[in-house]
């Protein structure tokens, strides 16, 4: 199955009360307004960061985190960066602690917008592993700590992130609709009504989450109306701090935004342990990501607590499933080498006899080398019961198989 990597929302840091630092930033010529371009790969929103006026990185755009983090420490090792002390994190599977520092005196130029003398956190260790299970090269996230004071503008379609001086900002037109947000721990959430069967709609209280690639996940424990759809498989939904997320994955009827009923969205269902409950999900029941959020432009009004959508052209584009049962991640220099790291039970990947460990060489007769994950798990997505070719090495030995495409949700 296609990693799709929901990275905020599972970090958790027990206790932690970052020491008080300026409330914004500084936008170059006191502008009321702006810009910031994106790239938007495999589902993320990655901006260019300067750190310390020295290095250039990337990092994931994520109004799901309240905090900035930086996930490779060498970095600010190398810079002699002061850390006040370690702090328990929570990982991927909501009980193993993992660990990370908090570092002072940072700053981050986004695009000229100026955020200095930050404090962030820095991952002991790379739990992530951004290159290896998303196939882009990512240094950290962007927290709300950065942007939170302005109303952050999304253009998902132009790739522009704009923020605004809340002062200057004008009201959108009608062509937006605005939806009542609650701002909880400085991150955006919103009540949907969601529908798992038809005619059985509910209210959940969703965060908004720039830094999840996936459409949506729902807690199936945290609301006694959530329960699986009648069609669903057993599947890592994704990678976070430490690990892998466990759950399932299936279509719901449909989620309601702006208005509009967005029907048959592939949703990812986790269950959470109940420590964890009161102190990490803050009584939501899930996240909206960016396969739902990119199909709107959207506006997020922080100081007045609104969330503003328009729909874009994808908003009627159909929510494709993988088809393979395949999941694949990227390893060397130039993230070219890729290899099974799982495959779903009874999938067509799995009768094929494909094993984990693979190492994929060749696709549809094309090089694997050529290809970015992305572009190769794409090709899992498309129509049941096209044939997928694949060379294999397997101990060094080169194999060849092939199956077709199933829809499996």
């Amino acid at each position: 199955m296609l990693l799709r990597l929901s990275l905020s929302s599972l970090l958790f840091c027990w206790l932690i009360c970052l020491q008080a630092q300026k409330p914004d930033i500084i936008i170059r010529k006191n502008l009321d307004r702006i810009d910031i371009p994106f790239d938007y790969e495999n589902n993320f929103i990655v901006v260019n960061v300067l750190l310390n006026n020295v290095f250039p990185l990337r990092f994931i755009f994520d109004t799901g985190a309240e905090h900035t983090i930086l996930t490779q420490r060498e970095i600010t090792d190398l810079l002699q960066v002061n850390y006040s002390r370690k702090i328990p994190l929570l990982g991927a599977d909501l009980s193993e602690q993992l660990y990370a520092y908090v570092a002072h005196g940072v700053s981050l130029n986004i695009n000229g917008a100026l955020a200095s003398n930050r404090t962030i956190l820095v991952l002991e260790d790379d739990y992530i592993n951004f290159q290896e299970f998303a196939g882009i090269n990512v240094n950290g996230i962007i927290g709300s700590d950065i942007f939170r004071r302005f109303v952050v503008r999304i253009n998902y379609k132009q790739r522009i992130i704009s923020l605004f001086n809340p002062a200057s900002f004008k009201t959108p037109g009608k062509n937006f609709t605005a939806i009542p947000l609650l701002i909880d721990k400085f991150k955006p959430h919103i009540t949907s009504s969601t529908a798992i069967i038809p005619d059985k709609p509910m209210p959940l209280k969703l965060l908004i989450d720039t830094g999840a690639s996936l459409a949506l996940l729902l807690y199936t424990n945290t609301n006694h109306n959530l329960s699986l759809p009648p069609l669903y498989v057993k599947s890592r939904l994704g990678m976070g701090i430490g690990g892998f997320i466990e759950g399932f994955l299936g279509r719901i009827s449909s989620l309601d935004l702006a208005n509009l009923s967005i029907p048959n969205v592939i949703a990812n269902f986790q269950d959470i342990p109940p420590h964890a409950d009161s102190l990490w999900i803050q009584n939501r029941n899930g996240i909206i990501g960016n396969q739902i959020l990119s199909r709107f432009h959207i506006i997020i009004d922080y100081p007045n607590e609104l969330l503003y959508l328009q729909p874009n052209s994808r908003l009627q584009k159909a929510f494709l499933s993988e088809k393979s049962g395949l999941t694949i991640t990227a390893s060397g220099k130039k993230l070219d080498v890729f290899t099974v790291h799982d495959i779903i039970p009874n999938s067509p990947a799995d009768i094929a006899g494909i094993k984990t460990g693979d190492v994929i060489a060749a696709v549809n007769g094309s090089a694997a080398a050529f290809h970015s994950l992305e572009q190769i798990t794409n090709k899992f997505y498309r129509k049941a019961g096209k044939k997928i070719n694949l060379v294999i090495i397997r101990n060094g030995s080169k194999m060849k198989t092939s199956f077709l495409l199933r829809e499996m949700l």
